[in-house]
């Protein structure tokens, strides 16, 4: 794992025209291909995609708007952000596909939500996380950084420079939200 530090210092580089976004691959590609990891679990064995490849496919789409991330925080977010994009096109296809027959749930398994919430499928729940973007910037965030960058309280709170107790009351306030949401099916 890369110094947070060193990855912020590229970045910036980058920023200023000074380096190229082929030089953050090789301080962030073991922590991107984690992530990959953690995301795909949450898939169970039906899903076809290898971490490699998210993290290769993530890295390409984020390379249009390469230059543009502020800091490690916004880069691994933006990471999170286009792996989840990746999945949930992948889900679209996959029920596309079928033409109309039973949409097939995609699990998410070990994921740090309540029980009550194991069987959603991704396209309910990225309906609900663009809504709740809208809503509430801060708990997307949270999520996003908790949920699909698989962050821990700890680390999240760092990440945004906010309390553990912040963080902690808004991530459980927003898995009830997201629940009540894709419960509704308002999403």
């Amino acid at each position: 794992m890369s110094a947070p530090q060193e990855v912020t210092l590229v970045l910036s580089a980058i920023r200023r025209g000074e380096a190229e976004s082929d030089d953050l691959l090789p301080l962030v590609y073991d922590e991107l291909r984690q992530l990959a990891q953690f995301q795909l679990q949450k898939l169970g064995p039906q899903q076809t995609l290898q971490a490699t490849g998210l993290v290769h496919e993530a890295y390409m789409k984020l390379l249009g708007g390469a230059g543009a991330w502020e800091d490690r925080r916004h880069f691994f977010g933006s990471c999170a952000r286009a792996m989840r994009n990746i999945l949930v096109d992948a889900a679209r296809t996959k029920h596309r596909l079928k033409r109309g027959g039973n949409w097939h749930q995609v699990t998410l398994g070990d994921a740090p939500l309540p029980e009550a919430e194991a069987g959603l499928d991704l396209l309910a729940l990225d309906a609900a996380l663009a809504k709740l973007e809208h809503v509430d910037p801060r708990q997307h965030e949270i999520v996003m950084l908790r949920y699909f960058s698989g962050l821990t309280i700890e680390a999240t709170a760092e990440a945004l420079d906010i309390g553990t107790a912040t963080v902690d009351r808004q991530w459980r306030f927003a898995r009830a939200w997201l629940h009540r949401e894709i419960s509704q099916g308002t999403a």
